[in-house]
């Protein structure tokens, strides 16, 4: 799992256990391969470092978070920016998703905690 290009700031596994995603300093965020530690995708769209992310419970979905205030959300197979999210006035933190995969929750260094519908 050797081709990010700067920190590794945050990993996840897929629910299934069989990839694992990582946000990084150089603003991507990139899909492995579990089995082989092969790089599937690399997900670009953040204008400053990625601090969280996370799979929906399906695996279809990830979910980013980033120093450029940002909530991303990214479509597993096709590699597209789904949606943006703004609202907070520093750094995101943290990003999870709801088990139903209806909403997000971001912790940023605002201090506040957002919910957000998808």
């Amino acid at each position: 799992f050797k081709k990010d290009k700067n920190y590794v700031t945050s990993v996840v596994f897929s629910p299934d256990g069989s990839k694992i995603v990582s946000g990084s300093w150089d603003d991507s965020i990139r899909l492995w391969d579990i089995n082989s530690a092969s790089e599937l995708a690399v997900f670009k769209g953040h204008e400053d470092i990625v601090t969280s992310v996370a799979f929906s419970h399906d695996s279809s979905k990830i979910v980013s978070g980033s120093y450029d205030r940002t909530i991303r959300i990214w479509d597993v197979n096709s590699g597209l920016q789904l949606a943006v999210f703004k609202g907070h006035e520093s750094s995101v933190s943290s990003v999870a998703i709801s088990p139903d995969g209806s909403k997000i929750v971001s912790g940023s260094w605002d201090d506040t905690i957002r919910i957000w519908d998808i």
